[in-house]
């Protein structure tokens, strides 16, 4: 399932925050694509995230700019798309500095629990997934029963249909959960590579910030769309 749209609209304007997050993204990714194999591969390893490397101290910003690389394209295309339909949402509860704030602090959560994880890793950890995970589970906690759009394809067919928010991340975060477990034994195609528990971290540690302001939530539920 590929979430297209969801059902709050935005109750405080433009999501300025949300789209600047995604532009800074793309922008990152397509110097990305500038670069040749070597370049590239360097580039990833002084401004990607590796556990090794931070818990000796060194090159500690690579936790911020880790957040703005990806490996692919479906790795920037599938986080910018879960942004966009989460984030701006969750910008509205939390107003745009606060918000830029959150998604920033999620994703040094994320980074700490896949470190944490997986210390003597030598990979870099690049990407927003543990940020856009912290956006869902911000928006699951305040926004529960929120109808998210998905498309569902069946071979060559792809009809949209409507699951629950709950159900849609939750299930989500189940299979990074047990993704994430899987990936603590041996190392397989599956498993190696990506940073599930950095998933994880990022999910529980949205989920607390939506704990806290989910009475705010409920003060400016937005209203449906048709």
């Amino acid at each position: 399932m590929i979430p297209i749209g969801d059902q709050n609209i935005r109750s405080r304007g433009r999501p300025w925050v949300t789209w600047l997050l995604i532009a800074v993204n793309v922008v990152v990714f397509i110097y990305e694509l500038t670069l040749g194999p070597g370049q590239l591969e360097a580039f990833a390893t002084q401004y990607g995230a590796v556990p090794q490397q931070i818990l000796q101290g060194e090159n500690l910003l690579s936790l911020l700019t880790s957040m703005f690389l990806h490996g692919g394209w479906v790795h920037v295309i599938s986080n910018m798309l879960f942004l966009g339909v989460f984030g701006d949402n969750v910008e509205a509860v939390l107003g745009k500095l606060r918000y830029l704030i959150f998604y920033l602090g999620g994703g040094l959560a994320a980074s700490a629990a896949q470190i944490l994880l997986n210390p003597a890793s030598q990979q870099p950890i690049v990407g927003a997934s543990g940020a856009v995970a912290a956006a869902l589970g911000a928006y699951v906690v305040m926004f529960p029963r929120s109808q998210v759009r998905v498309l569902v394809f069946f071979g060559y067919f792809a009809p949209t249909t409507r699951v629950a928010a709950f159900l849609f991340i939750g299930i989500w975060f189940v299979t990074q959960l047990l993704s994430g477990v899987a990936s603590l034994g041996v190392n397989t195609a599956q498993t190696g590579g990506v940073a599930y528990w950095a998933h994880v971290g990022g999910l529980v540690a949205g989920a607390v910030v939506g704990f806290i302001f989910r009475s705010r939530a409920r003060e400016l539920v937005p209203q449906r769309r048709a």
